[in-house]
């Protein structure tokens, strides 16, 4: 319900803060993505090692894994995966980027929200940030099926990797249902 007291100025700068607010979310669900990729392929290096891993055993690796910092991802996967240059360039960018996106992005840009040219300028940044990584998450997504088809893993070991990206996505989507209901 609007508010009909309020100027068309404020509505405007209203509007305007809220889609500065939903592309902050865009970015950091799409950092969250990469490092989902990331964990994808940490995940089919232990498969690819041979070891018969129980689904529990499994579970256990993706949690931790999981909790990992994006950095950590980052640094465990380049020790198991060759990246070319741009990709390897591309990731190390997103990873600081990332980290100051979800650490001090509103600390240190305060001011800017004040103004619609300020607003408008972060929109463009975290709307960049967001097709990178999104382009990012895609070409890892791509490698992880590419390795999957390669390693040749057998049904069970794809089904136990499928399982557990469904069981993060319908985690995530708890998590986010639980939040809006909140609000």
């Amino acid at each position: 319900m609007h508010n009909t007291g309020m100027k068309n100025g404020d509505m405007l700068d209203s509007e305007h803060s809220r889609e500065l607010f939903a592309y902050y979310g865009l970015a950091v669900y799409y950092g969250q993505s990469l490092e989902q990729q990331l964990v994808n392929l940490i995940l089919l290096m232990k498969l690819s090692q041979g070891k018969v891993m129980t689904d529990e055993d499994l579970e256990d690796l993706y949690e931790r894994k999981m909790g990992s910092s994006l950095g950590q991802l980052i640094h465990e996967v380049r020790h198991h995966f060759t990246f070319s240059d741009d990709e390897t360039r591309q990731l190390n960018e997103l990873w600081q980027q990332r980290n100051s996106i979800v650490h001090h992005y509103f600390k240190e840009r305060i001011h800017e929200t004040f103004s619609p040219e300020g607003r408008s300028r972060m929109i463009s940044e975290l709307e960049d940030f967001k097709n990178r990584a999104q382009e990012l998450e895609m070409t890892l997504q791509i490698y992880t099926a590419a390795w999957i088809a390669q390693l040749g893993l057998d049904a069970e070991s794809a089904a136990a990797l499928q399982r557990l990206e469904r069981m993060h996505e319908e985690s995530v989507h708890c998590r986010s249902t639980e939040e809006d209901e909140a609000l």
